[in-house]
């Protein structure tokens, strides 16, 4: 869908994004790199139907397929409908050579995270006014090995009903009002059939591979 936007809030969000903290082995830096302003010129240059028919005429006119006018343009992947649940897959591998080798690095990433700095100024489910989407991390997909051969396991923290997630999941209604804490519960780290209470710091500072979180605000 193609859809005209003025170019003045084209490319606003919903919070500040130079108040990041944009440590690189963070999953904010990741997201900020995911939804960052790119341009488009030279071999990456935009077709421009407008551009064209102003050029060439109407393109009923225009013969030569070649005859296309391309332009410079900008680039953003904004979200523009922030879900009740939000999985965040990390790319734990890079191309060495001829062959993939598993990333280790240590990605921090936090208990709550603030996802406004990343939607767009007209995100479709946030309450007018609201310059927060908080959500509430509830569990985590950790591996372990190498790239061929490994190992599965998960964190998850048992809670009590996040009513704000139930009200937008089953009626549709906007968060209106949240405190920016993490969700209270006990978490869980699980190895096949060993299930082990853990602290949230141990939680924290695990490799992540998936991170699940639930919506707050």
């Amino acid at each position: 869908e193609v859809s005209t936007e003025d170019p003045e809030t084209a490319f606003c969000t919903l919070a500040n994004r130079e108040d990041l903290d944009l440590e690189e082995s963070s999953i904010h830096h990741c997201l900020y790199q995911f939804t960052r302003n790119e341009k488009l010129t030279d071999t990456n240059r935009l077709l421009c139907d407008v551009c064209t028919q102003r050029h060439y005429g109407p393109k009923k006119n225009i013969k030569n397929e070649k005859k296309h006018v391309y332009t410079n343009a900008k680039k953003q992947m904004l979200i523009s409908l922030a879900p009740p649940i939000l999985t965040l897959h990390l790319k734990r591998f890079q191309q060495a050579g001829f062959n993939l080798r598993k990333v280790n690095r240590h990605i921090k990433f936090p208990e709550v995270i603030d996802l406004a700095p990343f939607c767009t100024a007209k995100c479709k489910n946030v309450a007018e006014g609201n310059t927060k989407v908080l959500y509430s991390l509830y569990g985590v997909v950790e591996h372990s090995g190498t790239m061929r051969s490994g190992h599965y396991t998960a964190y998850a923290k048992m809670r009590s009903m996040n009513n704000h997630l139930s009200d937008l999941v089953l009626r549709g209604q906007s968060p209106q009002a949240s405190e920016a804490e993490p969700v209270k519960g006990q978490w869980f780290h699980i190895s096949d059939t060993h299930v082990q209470a853990v602290s949230a710091s141990k939680v924290l500072s695990s490799q992540a591979y998936l991170l699940f979180y639930e919506r707050l605000l």
